[in-house]
């Protein structure tokens, strides 16, 4: 937990921003597997670690801008509790520690409510994203289901989005402590990656080291040798000399800020000739995008600079012919590349995309595309120092959608398709890093993780 002033603040600003009404902050709870009592690793919701910091379910908070107060709702524990999970402070202490001077048991959270929307008082809400928060919003505003996420709280959104972008020092250390943690995940997977082991021999093993620190996923692992799917979280298949792996892993703090790294990996450790052409291609269109990346600089215009680069090289391999820069314009290079180069990232991995991506990656003069590939990227506005980016290029060989465009005769001019089709049992690359905008620049965050077809290859053996 960070020092309860910078909750304070946070709420302070927050306060400020938004100017007159009260804002509501619900807290996530627990979530049943398969009954009740049995339930997934709790994971509070990321505003409510932002304001408000305390990581246990049955809490909800108001900000009440116009009494400039902050109240914290929930319930001191009982005997059973703390003889079945434990010990826990009182609510007035807890509230303390995260710099709130009222607190009041959870049920007095609807009468708050209630008595608000009786006065007329504006009551902002963000969208809800797990049912159980939706129903209780749901009944308590008198609003439908369907209609809530519609009547959120634009202004809220904007001002919850505008701080969270912006990182903090002492966000920062929690991040690079998650990389710290995941580049020793991904200094043992390159050492497992050897024929006859599974994907998921690889994929225990990295869960298993964030587990032992303290930590835990981010996200769901991908370790996969059809690198060619996406987001592939099926982890059965059996390692074979001449395939690559693709991880895309990383580790989450016990503050629960995230991190996300990919590295491609050759199964038993030596990259074949075709295999370290394709990976040349997406390390210099990495690389050329995060020397790219400074305040004032779009980053949708960073995520062409990778894309344009890769086109070129792949040009230079005979799989694209023409002018790169109109293949790029025309969106043919996404048949390698259809996805977005990255995303911001901080309490969420997707920062912030519970409250809408588009909120988050674009606003009134940046407009997402419409255009294939273009059209997933997640962020695309003006970068500005403290925000933290995935940068994240990928090459593909995916079989559905090369035939798709062939059969289309899609982009004839710039995809050489005879040759594209000797590479259709390739899979896919993709490397990732996280970046930190800086004043006047950019920093990769975290302990260097080999990245290199060289360092790869030493830290497999």
């Amino acid at each position: 937990m960070f020092k309860s002033e910078i909750y304070a603040r946070r709420r302070k600003l927050l306060k400020k921003r938004i100017g007159r009404g009260i804002l509501l902050f619900m807290g996530n709870e627990e979530c049943p597997m398969n009954y009740p009592a049995n339930t997934y690793p709790f994971r509070q919701d990321s505003s409510f670690l932002y304001y408000f910091g305390l990581n246990s379910p049955g809490l909800a908070a108001v900000v009440d801008i116009d009494e400039n107060k902050d109240i914290l709702f929930g319930d001191d524990i009982g005997i059973e509790d703390i003889i079945w999970m434990g010990h826990l402070p009182k609510m007035k202490d807890r509230a303390r520690e995260v710099g709130v001077g009222r607190t009041a048991p959870r049920k007095a959270f609807e009468e708050y409510v209630t008595k608000a929307l009786s006065a007329g008082r504006p009551v902002h809400y963000l969208p809800p994203y797990r049912a159980q928060t939706a129903r209780v919003l749901g009944e308590l505003l008198k609003i439908p289901h369907k209609d809530l996420k519609a009547k959120a709280s634009g202004a809220f959104i904007k001002a919850v989005v505008d701080q969270r972008l912006v990182k903090s020092k002492e966000e920062i250390k929690e991040i690079e402590g998650a990389l710290e943690v995941t580049r020793d995940m991904y200094l043992a997977a390159m050492k497992l990656a050897k024929p006859g082991r599974y994907e998921r021999e690889v994929s225990g093993a990295m869960e298993g080291i964030a587990l032992s620190r303290g930590y835990r996923l981010a996200f769901p692992p991908i370790v996969t040798v059809n690198g060619q799917t996406l987001h592939n979280h099926y982890h059965g298949n059996l390692l074979t000399k001449g395939r690559l792996l693709v991880v895309d892993v990383g580790a989450e703090s016990e503050m629960s800020y995230a991190c996300d790294i990919t590295r491609t990996v050759p199964v038993g450790g030596k990259f074949n000739r075709r295999q370290k052409d394709v990976y040349d291609i997406v390390l210099s269109g990495q690389e050329a995008a995060i020397r790219a990346m400074k305040p004032g600089v779009m980053f949708k215009d960073i995520h062409l600079k990778a894309a344009g680069t890769m086109a070129r090289g792949l040009k230079d391999l005979g799989l694209m012919k023409g002018d790169a820069a109109e293949a790029v314009a025309k969106g043919a290079h996404a048949l390698f590349f259809p996805h977005g180069l990255g995303h911001n990232m901080g309490l969420d991995v997707h920062d912030m995309e519970d409250l809408g991506e588009n909120h988050v990656g674009y606003n009134d003069s940046v407009k997402r595309s419409d255009q294939f590939g273009l059209a997933y990227l997640r962020m695309a506005r003006e970068l500005r120092p403290g925000y933290v980016m995935t940068v994240e290029p990928g090459i593909y060989f995916i079989p559905a959608l090369v035939e798709k465009w062939r059969k289309e005769k899609k982009h004839l001019e710039f995809i050489a398709y005879d040759k594209v089709e000797k590479f259709l049992d390739f899979g896919g690359v993709r490397l990732e890093d996280d970046v930190l905008v800086t004043e006047k620049g950019r920093r990769v965050l975290g302990p260097p993780i080999p990245k290199t077809p060289a360092d790869v290859e030493k830290a497999c053996r």
